[in-house]
């Protein structure tokens, strides 16, 4: 109905005298009462003129609706009479809606300056890292990280965590990468079959200088054959934009039931999936052979009591996430020895996991220093252990501990190539 009002508002319809007169009929005999308005005169009549369209009367459910557009006119005394209600005069106010336009366009604009805007500082906020990358004729990962702000602890530095997490990353995507990945966490296709998984046994780890916020550092990472019925990985952190070496570290995992938590050889259907890519390099980390100590409560200077799993120290095989290991050793360490020293390196032996409901307790004693007079002490070193509180082993530990902003430069490490 309203199509056909406004149609007959701009587009008016003539009539034939013959048929007026019919149609003036039905209009006088209609619903609407169309009083005072006469039809059209001859010429030379001086009376009221009145220009009408005449249309079919539309139907509105099955009744007859009779409509008429009336232009204007005047009355008897020349007074105008008001505009009529037509299609164009009953549309909404054109200039709220074109400002409203115009808000959205402003609002965007100033989105889009914001996500062009460029930092003073490009090495700052870039994030150009992915998933990584296989390089080196398709045997080493390599991966970039940004140090986040909340990676970063009182000395303004990532964190062992941070650093330590880094490394459990690369490891997990290298596999990926590889098409390794099966369904389990870092196990391969036929490991998920025969319900195996990886454990580490023994790592070490040198600190050669820790990156800070907004440092971008590129982890490569590596694996090669370790015995009979182990694996050795090794990563290397280094600075992405100087090149720098920061992090050496050299590990060795062996396999596990996840069902009857018991070592186990490595199958030979899972050996031919690795083997490819092993390297024939030698650790990045020189092998500390110094047998780890085994502490108790009559040498330990500083305990630690009372730690417990929480539900977000699993991981998806169940069992404690290794690098929650390293944050429990350090509990124990003294307060002096961390806020004047930094952790150079480390050196750990896993005994065995613990379970959620489990108890601990952390033991530390400092060798060859005394604590009481750490601000002119050097290096220190400390023999750690990580038991359940019945008295079992979790971890064996040795830490090494340099004066904080000592600028120590290591051995320079180096991807290696691999041996003939």
């Amino acid at each position: 109905m309203v199509a056909t009002a406004a149609t007959s508002s701009f587009f008016p319809v003539t009539s034939s005298p013959d048929s007026s007169d019919s149609k003036n009929k039905k209009l006088g005999s209609g619903s609407t009462n169309l009083g005072g308005i006469k039809p059209k005169p001859s010429a030379s009549s001086g009376s009221l003129q009145v220009k009408a369209n005449a249309q079919a009367p539309p139907k509105i459910n099955g009744t007859t609706v009779v409509t008429s557009s009336v232009e204007g006119f005047k009355n008897e005394d020349g007074a105008g009479s008001p505009h009529p209600r037509t299609f164009i005069n009953q549309l909404p106010d054109w200039s709220m809606l074109l400002a409203a336009i115009t808000t959205i366009f402003l609002a965007a604009e100033k989105q889009w300056m914001m996500l062009d805007w460029k930092p003073r500082r490009p090495d700052m906020l870039i994030d150009p890292f992915g998933i990584g990358r296989i390089v080196q004729d398709g045997l080493v990962f390599r991966q970039n990280f940004s140090i986040r702000s909340y990676e970063i602890g009182a000395d303004r530095t990532a964190s062992i965590e941070t650093l330590m997490n880094h490394l459990q990353e690369t490891a997990i995507n290298h596999c990926k990468s590889a098409g390794l990945l099966g369904e389990g966490f870092g196990a391969t296709p036929e490991m998920c079959k025969k319900n195996l998984i990886w454990v580490v046994a023994r790592m070490q780890v040198v600190f050669d200088r820790y990156p800070t916020w907004g440092d971008v550092v590129q982890v490569d990472t590596w694996v090669s054959a370790s015995g009979k019925n182990g694996m050795r990985r090794d990563w290397l952190v280094s600075d992405s934009k100087t090149g720098e070496v920061l992090t050496r570290a050299s590990s060795v995992w062996v396999m596990m039931n996840k069902l009857t938590r018991r070592l186990s050889k490595i199958p030979e259907e899972v050996r031919g999936e690795i083997e490819p890519f092993f390297m024939n390099s030698d650790p990045v980390v020189a092998e500390d052979s110094r047998k780890l100590v085994k502490l108790d409560k009559s040498m330990a200077e500083h305990v630690r009591k009372g730690l417990t799993p929480r539900w977000s120290d699993l991981d998806v095989n169940q069992h404690v996430n290794n690098v929650k290991y390293i944050g429990w050793i350090l509990e124990s360490a003294p307060l002096p020895v961390l806020e004047t020293h930094e952790l150079s390196s480390m050196t750990l032996e896993y005994r065995r996991e613990c379970g959620r409901e489990s108890k601990l307790q952390s033991l530390t004693t400092v060798s060859d220093s005394s604590v009481g007079d750490l601000v002119n002490v050097g290096e220190i070193e400390c023999q750690h252990l990580l038991q359940l509180e019945e008295g079992s082993e979790i971890v064996r530990g040795r830490t090494q501990w340099r004066p904080k902003y000592a600028k120590s430069f290591g051995n320079v490490g180096q991807i290696p190539a691999e041996s003939a």
